[in-house]
Parts: structure tokens; sequence; C-alpha cells
């Protein structure tokens, strides 16, 4: 496909008009201010239109579609624990394949291509995700309060399966991260255990870390005063490439790991709002050298995958939380929606629109009333945009969502599924 006169947000999120863009199978193989001699294929008129890099979210459980606005105004601990995990304890294998894909449907509207995601029936979100054209780290999700190690557990099995069958799956789509769910769920012979299984299959890690005051200050109760990054630090789940979701109660002590140990920071502020967890300091950790990507955390506790919208969040809440508006800028906040989410997966020929890299593309509409007129195109995007204005989504090559129609998914089926599916479970624990 070639996009032709179209504006673009370069690799260094500056706006260039009146460019055309070649994509050759899944690569961007042509960038510049003239029309190319090559023959690209179709021809996308780009008047009135931006192409950027698609969206990549640091951390997401995709198949949580089932249970958008389940538990409503509760605490976290009241959340998981009186209507998440007994809601979970009904799930099965069609009930999480139709919510995964009714994620990637979201998603893909929202230009998201690729999640970060952690869960379990780790093989029917593969399924969701290839059948979808999309990418995503999965990870199964490891918990374990019982002292020894857990590598018996039905848990830690599907975790090595799932790295042995699926990781590369889908053409390299689909790639298998590790998962200590958090240190509140798990023993200390649990985490080393899943930090060994990292190390062994080469694999990304993926953690909850110090969502909320209670689980940081309990940590350093239990382990003699460490905090949940230097426990996770000193058992050698930092070893491989690790992101670490939510990081909203972290010490200056704990970034300073961070920053040693290349750890990406998945920042998830609707979410940490509204389950009123707090406000993750994004300066200090950008001050240290951090990456920090965005993450939507799930649709029960967003309520949704609007990424411009996370975006927006993720660009203010520091300004009110240091009563300083200079901080995190627009080119910031792009940078973590795109790029660093890219870095986080292991995916670096990502996340940039740059010759050579992977055709992940979106294209907005610069024509609707909200995006005029246009001092600068970066703040725009931040503060101006909304979800709907993404008419196009393209990844790996191949355009999957185009003007309000699913080119992957039978998004019909997949709605109708997936409230089958939940109805079938309220019904089992009415």
């Amino acid at each position: 496909m070639l996009f032709s006169d179209i504006t673009i947000l370069d690799e260094f999120f500056e706006e260039q008009k009146h460019m055309y863009v070649g994509v050759e199978g899944k690569t961007i193989s042509y960038i510049g201010s003239t029309r190319p001699e090559k023959d690209f294929g179709e021809e996308y008129d780009g008047t009135g239109k931006l192409l950027m890099s698609a969206f990549y979210n640091a951390h997401a459980h995709s198949p949580m579609m089932l249970m958008r606005g389940y538990g409503e105004n509760l605490a976290l601990s009241d959340w998981l624990n009186t209507r998440i995990f007994p809601f979970e304890d009904k799930l099965y294998s069609d009930a999480v394949y139709y919510a995964t894909l009714l994620a990637m449907a979201e998603s893909l509207r929202f230009g998201i291509v690729s999640t970060s995601d952690m869960y379990y029936f780790c093989e029917d979100m593969v399924r969701a995700v290839a059948d979808s054209g999309a990418k995503a780290n999965i990870s199964r999700s490891i918990t374990s309060f019982t002292e020894g190690s857990v590598k018996n557990a039905d848990s830690y099995r599907e975790a090595v399966a799932l790295a042995e069958n699926c990781h590369g799956a889908a053409d390299g789509r689909i790639l298998v991260d590790a998962s200590i769910h958090a240190e509140y769920t798990n023993t200390e012979q649990s985490i080393l255990d899943v930090a060994e299984y990292a190390s062994l299959y080469g694999l990304n890690m993926h953690v909850h870390i110090s969502e909320t005051r209670e689980e940081h200050e309990e940590c350093r109760q239990r382990h003699g005063g460490r905090t949940p990054v230097q426990l996770f630090c000193d058992l050698g789940a930092f070893d491989t490439r690790t992101t670490a979701a939510h990081c909203v109660w972290i010490t200056d002590e704990d970034r300073q790991i961070f920053a040693e140990k290349n750890v990406t920071v998945a920042s998830c502020p609707v979410s940490n709002l509204k389950l009123a967890s707090g406000i993750a300091d994004i300066p200090a950790l950008l001050e240290k050298g951090i990456n920090v990507a965005i993450g939507t955390d799930s649709v029960a506790s967003n309520n949704s995958l609007n990424f411009i919208e996370e975006m927006k969040f993720f660009a203010l809440l520091n300004k009110v939380k240091h009563y300083d508006p200079t901080l995190v800028t627009p080119r910031q906040t792009l940078k973590a929606a795109t790029r660093a989410g890219a870095v986080s997966q292991g995916r670096e020929d990502c996340g940039l629109l740059k010759e050579g890299n992977r055709a992940d593309l979106i294209v907005l509409d610069l024509s609707v009333p909200h995006m005029k007129p246009v001092h600068d195109l970066a703040t725009n995007l931040v503060y101006s945009a909304s979800g709907s204005d993404v008419l196009l989504t393209m990844c790996d090559g191949n355009v999957l969502y185009r003007d309000g129609e699913f080119l992957s998914i039978d998004i019909e089926k997949a709605v109708a599924e997936t409230e089958n599916a939940c109805a079938k479970i309220l019904e089992s624990l009415a």
C-alpha cells in the first residue's frame, strides 16, 4: 500500500506534511516527500489525514472484557475478592476466546496493534489474537500461597507448555512472557521458580508492582523492610527484560533498581484513578532514564481500551500531582504510547514510523473540528484527539480495521458469543 500526500508523525514525533509512505509486505520500505517510482499496490489518499505509529498496550487482561462494569465503586481488595475472583472461577475456554477476540476488536478500533496480556486460559488467548491478526505478549500469571516449589502446580505447567507451544507463533506476532502476578499473591520460592523459568526459556517478565499503598507497605512488613521492587530484584525476577505494571508507590531506591535493571514501567493511569490507587510519579521515572510505557489494565477497571483517552490522563495527572504544568510533554506521552511499549515487548523494529520498521500504522482523521487549528500536532493528538478519529489500523502490513469495518474479525459473532458467555457465568453465580 502507498499512503500518498499524507501528513505523518515521524520517528522524532514531528509533523511532516505532503509525504508518501510505502508498505511492502510487513515493512515500511519508503518514506519521502516525492512519489516513489515503485508500485506499492493500492494507493490510499492521505488528504486531511495523519499517518503515525500504532499503539502498544503495555499492560492488560483482555479476557476481563467479560467483566466490564461488573465490579464498580469498590476498593481494589474488595473488587478482587467479592467480584472479580468469584467470576473468574467460572471462566471456560470459549468464554476466554471470544472475550479476547472482542478485546482485540476494541483495541484495533482505537489503534492498538499489540498488547502485553497477563491471564490464564492462555492458549485460547493465543488463538484469538492469532485469528484477529494483531500481536500480543501473553503470559500465564503465576500465583502461589503454598510453601515450597511451584513447579508441580498446574499454573506452572501451563506456563511452561505455553512457552514451548506458542512462543513465536503466528509468524512472530505472538510472544510468550513469564509472569509473577504480584508479591502479595506469591511466596519467595514461587518467585524464584518463575524467575528461573524466564531465564531458562529466554522470556520477558511481566509483574504487578506497588499498585496500592497497602500492597507496598504490607510487603515491607513481611520481608524485613524490603519493598516489592527490592524483593523481586533480590530473587532474580529482573534478570530478564521486565515490564512492571502500575508502580504507583515505589521509592527512589526502587526507581534506581529499575534504571540499573532496564525495567519498563507500564503506567495505567485510568485504572489507578478508578480504583483510587494513586498516581504514578512519571517525571521521577523519566528523570532516571527509565522506559515508561502506557497500559490500559483491564476493562473491568478502566472501563475501555480507548488509548488516546489513556494518553491524555497520562499527560495530565502529574501536572496536578506536582502542581507543575510543564511536566510530561506531549512528545513524551506519544513515545510512551508507541515506541516505549514496543521496546517493553521486545519488538525492537516496531513503534516508530521509520524505514525498515514493521508496518504497524494507524491513520487518524485531521479534518474533524476538534483537531483544528493545529499549532502543534503532538499537542492536538494528546489533548484534542478522540479514539473515534482512528480511521485505519494496520499490523505487520495488513489492514485489520478500516472505516468502521473489522477485516479480520466477525464482530457480530464476537459480541454475541461474549454476551452469551457473560450471561452463562452470571447465571452460575446466582
